[in-house]
């Protein structure tokens, strides 16, 4: 696995097996999915819950990346082709009229709880 990687990884139903989960929890990496229905209830922090909601849109904006913008080419000459075509890729992105948005709102106090609309 890769060092100093820590955070949450949010996946799919697929993904689920106790081998994986262990060894990410080894590496700080907590692995986040919904539950299959042979599967009893756990609880789950409400954040969490919201963002694997947003995985659809998620998953929308990178297929419109590989499909639109070619990022998915493979066969580049150098790193810095490589880099030229993801940026490129990026900023035409950011061009789109119509873009799906995860609504999140971030509070100005690290008290409160972030707000998910």
């Amino acid at each position: 696995m890769v060092k100093n990687l820590f955070g949450k990884l949010f996946g799919d139903k697929g993904y689920i097996s106790q081998p994986l989960f262990d060894l990410l929890f080894d590496d700080d990496v907590q692995f986040v999915t919904k539950i299959r229905k042979n599967m009893e209830n756990k609880l789950m922090p409400i954040f969490d819950k919201l963002m694997l909601r947003k995985r659809a849109i998620i998953e929308t904006i990178y297929d419109q990346l590989k499909n639109i913008s070619q990022v998915e080419h493979t066969r580049h000459r150098s790193g810095f082709n490589f880099l030229v075509n993801v940026i490129s890729a990026l900023i035409a992105y950011t061009y789109q009229e119509k873009k799906p948005s995860l609504n999140i709102r971030l509070p100005y106090s690290n008290d409160l709880p972030a707000v998910i609309v």
